[in-house]
């Protein structure tokens, strides 16, 4: 019996396919516009469930948000991939179903992966996001988040602006 309405917790492999529709439905929310239609299409074609089912076959760190038992969001995260930055752990992706949005859902699945991260001793947080996204953006400063660097990234034929924002290790 459940007792919460909401939950954070690892993904398991019969998350697969609800991973695939909130992937998708979040990219094409947070992203079109801002990526060439085919493109998008393509990114979120090539998320299928088989993808999510074989990234948790292989270990891959994914924490999921459930609101009243349904899938409503997901972070994949791990070592910081960006050398020079005083960040142990890394955000690769944070993305929630564009009905969850605006509720205060996506900071409790930001807070559960960073204590994910720490107690994993990966101290110090990273988060690349797309400069245009201007509610991510908005979303990782209301965050607490610092932008610490600038990158780019290139796709469909367009230069992208990537923004990396850092979190300093917490003392508790």
């Amino acid at each position: 019996m459940r007792t919460h309405l909401v939950e954070t917790r690892p993904a398991r492999l019969t998350d697969a396919a609800a991973l695939a529709d909130v992937h998708a439905a979040a990219w094409r929310g947070a992203y079109r516009g801002l990526l060439d239609g085919l493109d998008l299409e393509r990114l979120v074609t090539n998320r299928s469930p088989r993808w999510w089912a074989d990234a948790l076959s292989r270990g891959v760190s994914i924490d999921l948000l459930e609101v009243s038992g349904e899938v409503a969001g997901y972070a994949t995260s791990g070592p910081c991939r960006m050398r020079g930055l005083p960040s142990g752990g890394e955000i690769y992706e944070l993305y929630l179903h564009p009905h969850y949005q605006g509720l205060g859902f996506g900071r409790q699945l930001f807070e559960a992966t960073r204590a994910n991260l720490e107690a994993k001793r990966m101290a110090g947080l990273a988060v690349r996001v797309l400069g245009e996204n201007t509610p991510a953006c908005g979303f990782y400063r209301a965050m607490g988040g610092k932008l610490a660097n600038r990158t780019w990234h290139s796709t469909g034929g367009r230069k992208l602006e990537l923004l990396v924002y850092c979190w300093p290790t917490r003392t508790t």
